[in-house]
Formats: C-alpha cells, sequence, structure tokens
C-alpha cells in the first residue's frame, strides 16, 4: 500500500518515450512539412538541424542512421542537399507522393518571397534605402560565408589527407581557374578509392551535420524497408517521366523562341548547373557568379551578393539565388515581352530546370542506395567531397569579400596562373568597416544570422539616407 502510495502515476496522455510511433498518413504528415518549410532560414546546416530536430527528435519517424545515410547520399547529389533530403524522407514515408509534398513544400515560400524580391530590385534597387539595404546585406553574407568555410570544415578536414584536398581544391579553383565540377568529381575520384581500399582516412564526416544522437523506436528504423524498391524497369520509368517533366518545358521554349533567346540560354545553363553542382548552395554559386557575371554578362559582381542577401533572408534553399539570376538575365533581355512579364517567367524556368532534377535523382537513386547503407567506397566519396568542397567554399568567400571591399578588380595571369587582384585605390572604407563589424559579430560575440542580417541592413540604409554610400 505504501509502495503504491509512493508510486508516481503516469500523467494521462503523456507519449512513453519507448513506444513505437503511429503511422502517419500523408495528409497527417502536410502541416509537419510546411512546418519544416517555414522554419527553413540560415542555409543547408540550419535546415538539416531543423529537420532532424522535428523529424528525428520530436516526430521519431526516422531513425538517426537512416537519416545520416540520406544525408550522404544527398550531399553527393548535384543541387541542394537540405531540399533533396527532404524530399528523401518524405519518399521513405510515402512513396513518391510523399517525396513530391517534402520537397515541393521545401520551395514553395523561397519561390514566392524571391519573386517578390526581385520584382523590387529591378524596379527600385538603385533607388534610396533598398540600395543601402542590400549594400548592408553585403557585409553580413561575407560573415555568413566564412561561418559556412569554419562549420563545414572542422566536420570534414579529419587529418592531413583532408585537409591537403581542402587545399588542393581552392589552389585548382582560385589560382589555376579549373572548374568546380572537375574539382569535385576528382575528388570523388580519389574519396572512393580511398574507402574501397579501407583507408581510414576517407571515411565519411556526416556532411553538414544533424544534431544530437537519439534512441528509438521509430516509424522508420534501420531494419524497415522502403516502399519503392530498385528495380530495372521501375527505374527507366521513372527516368523517362522526370526527364521529360524536366525537358520537354525546355524544348517548347526552344520552338517557340530560338535558339539564341535569353530564355534558352538561361534553361540551357541552368540545366546544365543542376547536373554538374556538387556540395551545396555556396560551392555552387561560385560556378553561377564566374558563368553569370563574367562569361553572359547577366549581373554585375555586387549583385550576386544582392541576390544570396535575399536568399539569406528568405525561407527555403540558398539556391533560390538562382531564380534572382533567371530573373534579372530576362528582365534585361525580354525581346518583344515586358520586362517584368519576361522577368518573371525567366525567373520560374530557372527554378524549374534547377529543382525538377532535384526529384529526378531521388527517385531514380533513392532505391539503389538503401541497398548500400554501410558501403565503404561510398562513405570515402563523400568525406573526400566534402573536404573539397571545403576549398571551394574559401574560394566564394574570397571573391565575395574582393567584390564587397573593392569597387574594382583586375585580373592578373602568369602562365597557368589566373586570380583576381584589387585595385586597392578603389577601396570602400564603409563597406570594409561594416564587413569587419560583421565577421567581429558572427565570430567574437556568436550574434545569430538573422540578428546579423537585420543589423547590417539598417547600418546600410542609415548610411545610405546619410549619402555615405
Amino acid at each position: 500500500m505504501a509502495g503504491a502510495m509512493l508510486a508516481s502515476p503516469r500523467v494521462p496522455h503523456e507519449p512513453d518515450p519507448r513506444a513505437l510511433p503511429p503511422p502517419v498518413a500523408l495528409s497527417q504528415a502536410l502541416p509537419v512539412w510546411l512546418r519544416v518549410a517555414a522554419l527553413s532560414f540560415g542555409g543547408p546546416a540550419g535546415q538539416i538541424a531543423v529537420m532532424h530536430r522535428i523529424l528525428v527528435e520530436e516526430k521519431r519517424w526516422i531513425s538517426e542512421n537512416r537519416f545520416l545515410h540520406a544525408l550522404n547520399f544527398c550531399t553527393l547529389l548535384p543541387g541542394p542537399e537540405a531540399q533533396q533530403l527532404a524530399t528523401y524522407v518524405g519518399w521513405l514515408m510515402h512513396g513518391t507522393r510523399g517525396g513530391l509534398v517534402a520537397g515541393g513544400l521545401f520551395v514553395l515560400p523561397g519561390i514566392v518571397a524571391i519573386m517578390v524580391l526581385s520584382w523590387v530590385y529591378a524596379l527600385y534597387g538603385n533607388v534610396g534605402f533598398v540600395g543601402g539595404l542590400f549594400f548592408g546585406l553585403k557585409a553580413a553574407v561575407l560573415a555568413i560565408v566564412l561561418q559556412a568555410v569554419l562549420r563545414i570544415g572542422k566536420r570534414a578536414l579529419k587529418g592531413p589527407v583532408m585537409v591537403g584536398l581542402a587545399a588542393a581544391a581552392f589552389v585548382a579553383i582560385y589560382f589555376l581557374d579549373l572548374s568546380f565540377p572537375l574539382i569535385v568529381l576528382t575528388a570523388g575520384m580519389i574519396g572512393y578509392l580511398g574507402g574501397r581500399l579501407g583507408l581510414p582516412q576517407f571515411r565519411a564526416a556526416g556532411g553538414h551535420g544533424a544534431g544530437k544522437v537519439v534512441d528509438g523506436p521509430f516509424l522508420l528504423g534501420d531494419d524497415e524497408l522502403p516502399q519503392d524498391r530498385a528495380a530495372i524497369k521501375h527505374t527507366l520509368r521513372v527516368l523517362l517521366t522526370w526527364s521529360a517533366i524536366w525537358l520537354v518545358p525546355v524544348a517548347a521554349i526552344l520552338i517557340a523562341f530560338g535558339p539564341d533567346h535569353v530564355f534558352i540560354h538561361v534553361a540551357v545553363f541552368f540545366s546544365k548547373m543542376a547536373m554538374v553542382t556538387f556540395g551545396g548552395a555556396y560551392a555552387v554559386l561560385s560556378y553561377v557568379a564566374q558563368q553569370a557575371v563574367e562569361h553572359y554578362g547577366w549581373l554585375k559582381p555586387g549583385e550576386m551578393l544582392d541576390g544570396l542577401g535575399m536568399a539569406e533572408t528568405t525561407p527555403g534553399p540558398l539556391i533560390m539565388v538562382t531564380q534572382f539570376v533567371g530573373f534579372m538575365a530576362t528582365f534585361r533581355h525580354p525581346g518583344t515581352l515586358p520586362p517584368l512579364v519576361a522577368g518573371t517567367l525567366g525567373g520560374l524556368l530557372t527554378t524549374w530546370v534547377t529543382f525538377a532534377p532535384c526529384f529526378l535523382w531521388i527517385f531514380v537513386g533513392a532505391p539503389y542506395v538503401e541497398r548500400l547503407r554501410g558501403d565503404r567506397a561510398l562513405a570515402g566519396a563523400l568525406s573526400a567531397i566534402t573536404a573539397s568542397v571545403v576549398g571551394v567554399i574559401l574560394n566564394l568567400a574570397v571573391w565575395f569579400a574582393l567584390q564587397t571591399i573593392f569597387a574594382e578588380t583586375r585580373r592578373f595571369t602568369a602562365g597557368p596562373i589566373h586570380l583576381d587582384v584589387p585595385v586597392l585605390a578603389s577601396l570602400n572604407p564603409w563597406a570594409l568597416a561594416l564587413a569587419a563589424a560583421a565577421v567581429l559579430a558572427a565570430f567574437r560575440f556568436k550574434v545569430g544570422m538573422v540578428q546579423a542580417l537585420a543589423a547590417c541592413a539598417a547600418a546600410g540604409v542609415t548610411l545610405r539616407l546619410m549619402g555615405q554610400v
């Protein structure tokens, strides 16, 4: 009796942490995916952490090992790994419909937000407070990219081999002007061979990191099989369907506008980007900036930073900055269309050809990757690619710093070496001061991303109103 009196009664409706979560219908999953989409600020690291907290820790929909395995596969793919991770988990739970819902909702808020900001930028970008707003955002973006270098580097550069791969990648892209896809594919081959040989230096480090380890049980544990199994007929059907979804609109535009229209240039360039841009948004932007600014002349260097500032301050993948690039390219070369109409269509076209392949990679590859959990060669390729991406992002940080602080740079060439050097007389002291303050706030005082962006934007507006910038 006394023992019974002392025992703590279980609170009614209190969830049992050891109980298996109940099955979840797709309609029940919708609010959760909407919540993930609404909270998807801060780049892939923050987005993956949000998904881990909600899907693994709170809902216990998917086990830690399954989550990390999916993350590792998505990190190896071209395109935004956070959106592809959402698609993968949605596919695991509810098949193709679940992948479409999870992946589609992940990008929908960003599509709307970036489009609205692109209209504002195109119409008022150089006027008053809008110009000051983006001047301030550039400084904060530089600090955020530097944080990405350190954050990913801490996880990826485990030992001298990984440090060497990162250094080689930086030298290759910054000094030798080698293409980003070639660098990443070379690193992947090195890592694949190292993993296949069982070398400990090539063990995967888990991408951007997911969060704390959580005990089960889970709705999708380590042993549950996905709804769609690997089968040749199914794979071919999915491949043909999604290739058509991706490329038929491009073919229609080609027929309607001809091969020399800017719409075709945008569609072809971003379709190629979707196939070769490995390593996440920060690494992708180095390639996009080089082509969009230097090769096509669609944007000025500083405008790429403005676009990244938009993407940093809105929900969704950072790669949504490509929608801004496509918008500005077609807005400035509208042909017979009104500029805003052309820009809107160009932005939506860019988003279509950027994200349609993401669903293709998941729906074709995921059934086979589920067979490869624990494969050493795949883990080695992931580890080496992640290390090389650190060097590529460092190159992006240097490029951003030059474009933010100096109004002019010059191209230096000596044999195989090619690099941009700043014109010292073009130094902008306000930009230097604001960038230094953003870096100090982020690294010394641990100011959050949203607060840093807001403070720098406010400072930029103030400087513009004072006539200083």
